[in-house]
């Protein structure tokens, strides 16, 4: 995007208003709509800035452009709200002035949004650090509460802010923000129990029923279907572009960063949700036996849940919506109130309670974000408030917003007349009177503490009798009838009896802005803003948090007779204080005015820009303006600019700008009285003498662009002219140069080759004389070798013919033997322990060699194969060899037993809960866990029984329970008897006389018989102090069962029960177990 200089450079219409000409209503709206159109959303007046409302989002207010306006002088580039952001902050920062912005216009128009790019802008500019960035945070994150409570959905705007806000931002000495305070104006709380068609109930209400959880909703006792109150509006209550969860995210997110506990938010979150429920209790009309009427509650559950929220006692509210009691001085009279009376009672109560807990958002905030310390601060203030409001239907709120509005004009033209007028002072410029329309006549008709209409509207509040809206019409016609602003069709005044577009229960002031019709209806009730006294005692006795802070009126030990301050009371003097406030600071401007009503970009509706125009009085704004000089600048950037004007003053002026600029001027042709010089400024009074000065620059530009060009073309083709000279010498240079190294490298070539022949010769030569050399050298050994072998061999024959033979013998069998082993290394077998393959014996001489070594490599493999093995697959192997030892060729079990694997535990007694009590009753490790049977010897058949072996006893336990039926110690086991067949029987013989011997033998059955005698056999051989188990294995053994001895026999044959073991009682002293055939 293209930086622009200056305010004058590239100008879509006119940038500042004062220079506007011809200035006409017409010329004014044409040259809004040409930036608009163009996208150029602001405009000054002066120092003033007008901001429309573009409806879409533009480019220009990126991090890039804030880096651009910082520290730039306010004219220096095209109109922008940053620039204003930033002369109020330098103004601030460097001269010590406080500041205030004032942001102005009607809902709609963009006011919210501009008091969020002001705070942004000074934001970014301003110090960085964790406790600033704290505090910056802090304030910017104080809008979306203050927008979710405060703002609603109207027919002219998704977000209209519903109150004015005043925020008084503290800065250090160094340009860093400390803290804030914020003030609220006239929160509009009528919205909350009933809004116009088209329009929504504020933010908060629709937030938290779309955005808060379940649970949430499930405490406060809320419904996510807003059909379902009656305080919320239905046909508006999906807003397109407005995420409802979204925000209500936000505003917690923000509350909690602003420094709100989380018992605080939940707390306004009961609040909003009892005002959702208030608006539920609906009533019914009863009536008394002395005939009076009095209103019952139809459906008491939303009164309940009500209650139940803010710790109210039902039976006390119930009876303050049904009664009232007036006291006066020591009498109380208490009286019943009908429907009507009810509902009203009921909505005053939701407006109050809801205006309380906005106002307590603002002091809370206002406590976190508070500056620290009581030195004086710089203080930029920022005020956000309604604009002048002109409807079909105006009523009070209307009338305190157009009197806050004439307020601020009032300040506007003596702010803008004094800065006028102290600058003309400062410069030393002769100032001339101006006239403009002083609206204080009009403030005065308002606010005056006699006869202003405020003060007659408290005095009829206020006055004992009947009071109506109609007296209060009377009065005004009595006493403001002679006013010429004030306009009634009852008032004495003939001149507005035949006024029909002036009804008879209304009234008409003429504003600054243009006449605004008043309806009376209503001005008492709301002025009064009356709440019951019963309400406020209920709402205080009321256990909840907040309740007591927000009604402590309703105290009882508190009581005041006195009538609360009416609302217009209120407000005045907040006005009066904020007037005060401003009046004490430097005043910025931005006025915003809205496009169209459509809320849609690229539409410009004249009559609705012409009408904010009027009511904004901006034509004034620029009059009072334009009323002495149009146009002023500094010496410096002036004579800088136009310069170029006067041959004495280009290219370069040395003197002082000031003369500089004066002869500049005196060189042109520019009347005298048309400028004035100041100390540091020239001041022009016609915008004409401007735009002449502007069109003679732009001509001189022209000549010297033109000039410009000329000198850069010569510039051009005189360096394009060398530079070609420069190659044509470096390129015959380098020809030159290329040529010479060609000849070089044939005379080099042609010298290597007569070189290389002659040295070539040279070598043959020489070879020829070695090889004659060497030739001669071998001929000589040559024949000295045969005669002094012929010579030895004629010495040595002798001896060599008696020992041949020997040697040639031992000389084979070394050959033989060194390609047996040879062979030998190329055929071995796997190094597997298995492998019985060797290779054949060679040779007959070799077999007990080859026998050795078989025997060597099978022991060698072995022991390698062992080396592999870990300690647990040692012992594992261990017990499996035992097993082989003990039970192979004489147990015919065995061979089904090799394959299996010996597991010790397989009841995992350590991770079964079932045996946790059991495994914790174990004093040793347990090395083996499994369900036996115990065969009862009354009839042969087996109980299961939990078999445990540890290093030093064996026990059995019940089953099902855990329980020890017996414990047997290693040493006191003699033997243990087996048969020869596949069944799995063994019987454990105990030490006669031993502690475990009363009851006799153990017979027991086991699908696990090899593995659990190999380890209790291993038990007493590893040992030191126990003599070796004896293993009987035989197919008839005696047991001891007590005091008798019964003979256990095994025979093959066919059980009844298919191929499983069975075992009979045959007599007394015999158990005879039958075993299936393994044929």
């Amino acid at each position: 995007m293209e930086v622009k200089t200056s305010l004058l450079d590239n100008m879509i219409g006119v940038g500042d208003m004062v220079l506007l000409e011809p200035l006409s209503e017409d010329s004014f709206l044409e040259n809004l709509k040409n930036r608009f159109e163009h996208n150029e959303i602001y405009t000054y007046i002066g120092s003033v800035v007008i901001s429309m409302n573009p409806y879409r989002s533009l480019p220009i207010f990126t991090p890039e452009k804030v880096e651009e306006y910082r520290n730039r002088n306010f004219y220096e580039l095209s109109p922008h709200i940053y620039a204003l952001a930033d002369e109020a902050y330098r103004s601030l920062r460097d001269q010590d002035k406080d500041q205030c912005i004032l942001i102005t216009g009607e809902s709609g128009a963009g006011k919210t949004e501009a008091s969020k790019l002001v705070m942004s802008y000074v934001a970014a500019v301003c110090g960085k650090g964790q406790e600033v960035n704290k505090v910056k945070e802090q304030l910017l994150q104080s809008n979306p509460v203050l927008e979710a409570f405060g703002n609603a959905k109207t027919v002219r705007n998704d977000n209209s802010s519903r109150f004015g806000k005043y925020m008084d931002i503290e800065f250090d000495f160094k340009g860093d923000p400390l803290g804030g305070v914020i003030s609220n104006y006239l929160l509009e709380k009528s919205r909350v129990v009933k809004q116009p068609r088209g329009e929504r109930n504020f933010h908060v209400f629709y937030q938290l029923l779309s955005g808060a959880s379940d649970e949430s909703l499930k405490k406060l006792k809320l419904h996510r279907d807003f059909s379902k109150y009656n305080y919320l509006s239905l046909d508006s209550a999906a807003v397109n572009g407005l995420d409802d969860a979204a925000n209500f995210r936000t505003v917690r997110n923000a509350m909690q960063i602003v420094g709100f506990m989380e018992d605080e938010v939940q707390s306004v979150m009961e609040l909003v949700a009892a005002v959702l429920k208030l608006g539920n209790i609906e009533f019914k009309p009863d009536s008394r036996s002395n005939g009076s009427d009095e209103s019952r509650i139809k459906d008491k559950n939303d009164l309940k849940e009500m209650c139940e929220l803010l710790g109210i006692e039902q039976s006390v509210l119930e009876r303050a919506f049904s009664y009232r009691t007036v006291e006066a001085k020591l009498e109380k009279v208490s009286t019943t109130l009908n429907v009507a009376q009810a509902y009203y009672a009921r909505d005053a109560l939701a407006k109050n309670l809801y205006s309380r807990l906005f106002s307590w958002l603002v002091t809370r905030i206002n406590e976190s974000i508070k500056a620290q310390g009581k030195t004086r601060h710089k203080v930029m203030g920022v005020l956000d408030i309604y604009g002048f409001e002109i409807f079909e239907d105006n009523s009070f709120e209307q009338f305190i917003i157009n009197y806050c509005n004439e307020k601020l004009q009032q300040i506007f033209i003596e702010l803008t007349l004094r800065e006028e007028q102290e600058e003309y002072i400062r410069e030393g410029i002769e100032w001339t009177n101006i006239e403009y329309f002083n609206n204080a006549v009009i403030c005065d008709l308002i606010e005056n503490n006699q006869n202003g209409i405020l003060a007659m509207l408290d005095e009829e509040c206020l006055r004992p009798g009947t009071v109506t809206d109609e007296t209060f019409l009377d009065k005004l016609n009595t006493i403001c009838a002679e006013h010429l602003h004030f306009e009634s069709r009852l008032s004495k005044n003939s001149k507005f009896l035949t006024d029909h577009s002036l009804p008879h229960s209304c009234f008409r002031i003429q504003h600054y802005a243009g006449k605004v019709l008043y309806r009376a209806e209503g001005f008492v009730d709301k002025n009064n803003d009356l709440l019951y006294r019963d309400l406020s005692q209920a709402m205080y006795k009321a256990n909840h948090k907040l309740i007591k802070q927000l009604f402590p009126e309703g105290n009882p030990a508190k009581v005041n007779l006195k009538r609360p301050l009416t609302a217009g009371f209120q407000f005045k003097a907040s006005v009066g204080t904020l007037m005060r406030n401003l009046q004490t600071k430097n005043p910025n401007y931005i006025r915003c005015i809205k496009p169209n009503d459509k809320k849609a970009s690229h539409i410009f509706t004249d009559s609705l820009v012409r009408h904010q125009l009027r009511y904004l009085g901006l034509m004034e704004n620029v009059r009072v303006r334009r009323a002495g000089y149009a146009f002023r600048q500094p010496y410096e950037p002036c004579l800088e600019r136009y310069k170029m004007l006067c041959k004495r003053t280009w290219p370069h002026w040395l003197g002082p700008a000031r003369e500089g600029v004066e002869v500049l001027m005196s060189d042109l042709p520019v009347p005298a009285e048309e400028f004035s010089f100041g100390r540091s400024k020239i001041f022009i009074r016609n915008p004409r003498t401007l735009f002449f000065l502007e069109e003679r620059r732009r001509q001189c530009l022209q000549d010297l662009a033109t000039l410009i060009q000329k000198i850069y073309r010569g510039w051009k083709c005189r360096g394009h002219f060398l530079l070609l000279k420069k190659s044509q010498i470096v390129v015959s240079a380098w020809y030159r140069r290329y040529a010479q190294q060609k000849k070089y490298q044939k005379i080099k070539s042609a010298t290597t080759v007569v070189q290389s022949y002659t040295r070539g010769w040279q070598a043959r030569k020489l070879l020829r004389e070695l090889k004659y050399q060497k030739r001669c050298v071998e001929a000589v050994t040559t024949i000295s070798a045969f005669w002094h072998g012929t010579q030895i061999r004629r010495e040595y024959r002798k001896f060599f013919r008696a020992n041949a033979g020997k040697k040639i013998y031992d000389f084979t069998i070394q050959r033989i033997m060194q390609k047996y082993f040879l062979g030998l290394k190329s055929t071995l077998p796997s190094m597997s322990p298995i492998d019985k393959n060797w290779p054949a014996r060679p040779y007959l001489f070799l077999g007990g060699v080859h026998s050795e070594l078989r025997r060597i490599f099978h022991l060698w493999r072995c022991k390698k194969y062992r080396s592999q093995f870990t300690e647990e697959k040692k012992a594992v192997y261990e017990e499996k060899l035992e097993a082989s030892e003990l039970f192979k060729d004489k147990k015919a079990l065995y061979p089904s037993s090799v394959s299996q694997p010996f597991k010790g535990d397989y009841l995992e007694i350590n991770k079964n809960p079932k045996y946790q009590k059991l495994s914790i009753a174990m004093e040793d490790k347990v090395l083996l866990a499994d369900v036996v049977n115990k065969i009862n010897r009354a009839n042969g058949k087996g109980t299961a029984r939990l078999f445990l072996l540890t290093k030093n006893s064996v026990v059995l336990a019940d089953q099902k329970t855990g329980q020890v039926k017996a414990s047997v110690p290693l040493p006191d086991l003699t033997s243990v008897s087996v048969s020869t067949q596949s069944d799995g029987f063994f019987a454990l013989k105990l030490k006669e006389g031993s502690a475990s011997a009363v009851k006799g033998d153990f017979l027991l059955s086991s699908e696990h018989l090899i593995e659990i005698i190999t380890k209790i056999h291993r038990m007493g051989t590893t040992a030191a102090d126990r003599e070796q188990l004896d293993i009987d294995i035989s197919d008839e053994f005696l047991v001891q069962f007590k005091h008798d001895k019964v003979c256990v026999k095994f025979i093959q044959g066919v059980p009844k029960n298919g191929n499983s073991v069975s075992c009979k009682r045959k007599n007394n002293r015999l158990l005879e177990v039958s075993v299936p055939s393994t044929a």
